[in-house]
């Protein structure tokens, strides 16, 4: 899905959008742990179910980014045009997700790291990391779905394009 019908170009995610989005949700995971400290709440825990939960959804996206790939880029398949422009925003949605969220995760998680020693925040630390990973799983897997929707260049019609080009 790399060229739309008017000849515009659909880019792949920016490494500065995720960036952003990662320290944005670190920002947030950090605040989350300070702001129920200083008004001396519990800290919300970490149930399995949320990590598990994100390797979940990443080894789905990066299947279909699998299954995108053998049939748009190995096999040469066509695919209905709505059906990619679909796949290519869930990519998107979930490179940016994944990126916001694994670095809420870490924020949160790097704010019990000085109290390690004691059970509730090694819980934490713990289950945020694998949550982390679950969350990077979950942008790589978005940003391989995007590279699959990519159109493959046909060289025949290449070729033709440089040389109507050419002779300009």
């Amino acid at each position: 899905m790399s060229q739309a019908p008017s000849g515009n170009q659909v880019t792949s995610t920016p490494r500065r959008a995720l960036a952003v989005a990662a320290l944005f949700g670190g920002l947030a995971g950090w605040l989350l742990a300070v702001s129920t400290e200083a008004l001396d709440v519990a800290p919300p825990s970490i149930p399995w179910s949320a990590p598990v939960g994100l390797l979940v959804v990443a080894a789905l996206v990066g299947a279909l980014a699998r299954s995108t790939h053998q049939q748009i880029q190995v096999r040469r398949e066509r695919m209905e045009p709505q059906r990619a422009v679909a796949f290519l925003v869930l990519g998107k949605a979930s490179a940016l997700g994944g990126a916001l969220v694994a670095g809420g995760y870490l924020g949160y998680a790097l704010s019990f790291v000085g109290r390690i020693e004691a059970e509730g925040p090694r819980e934490r630390v713990v289950r945020s990391l694998v949550a982390v990973v679950g969350g990077v799983g979950l942008c790589v897997a978005g940003l391989l779905l995007e590279r699959a929707c990519r159109v493959p260049v046909d060289e025949d019609e290449e070729r033709e394009r440089r040389r109507l080009e050419a002779e300009e």
